[in-house]
């Protein structure tokens, strides 16, 4: 009786002490597997995790196979180019679905973005198909399609 108490106080201790930030949420919805393999790439995972806040407009593993599979491959090996894209799905801040509007909105990459409003939520050409995902450190927007900076 005695372990299995133990083992249960240890296993509450450990998921109460785990933050989820926002690649540990991400990571946990199961459907950004591409992403977190492109953030590992781009080395900014130790970036989403930090302090924040941000807004992440997340492409799923779907839009990343709307990418021929060659452009992906040499997309993940150049660092540079990867980070660029990636940077890009991302705002300083955090933005809730209630607080969205149309227009013209500054990525952490450096150049802007164009949201739509109209018949729903757009990123460029991405619609936003599931919104308000809450982290510790943000939040989480999903997408349908990996935009790209100009």
């Amino acid at each position: 009786m005695k372990k299995y108490i133990s083992l249960a106080v240890l296993s509450v201790a450990a998921f109460s002490a785990q933050a989820k930030d926002i690649v540990d949420t991400a990571v946990a919805a199961g459907n950004f597997k591409t992403l977190a393999t492109a953030l590992q790439a781009a080395g900014l995972v130790d970036t989403l995790k930090g302090k924040g806040p941000f807004t992440v407009f997340a492409p799923t593993d779907e839009a990343f196979a709307k990418i021929p599979k060659a452009k992906l491959d040499a997309l993940l090996a150049d660092k540079a180019a990867l980070t660029k894209v990636l940077t890009y799905h991302v705002v300083a801040g955090k933005v809730m679905a209630a607080d969205v509007k149309a227009g013209k909105v500054k990525t952490v990459q450096g150049s802007e973005f164009t949201v739509g409003t109209m018949g729903g939520v757009t990123v460029d050409a991405a619609k936003v198909v599931k919104t308000d995902i809450v982290a510790d450190n943000g939040v989480i927007h999903v997408i349908d399609s990996v935009i790209m900076p100009m």
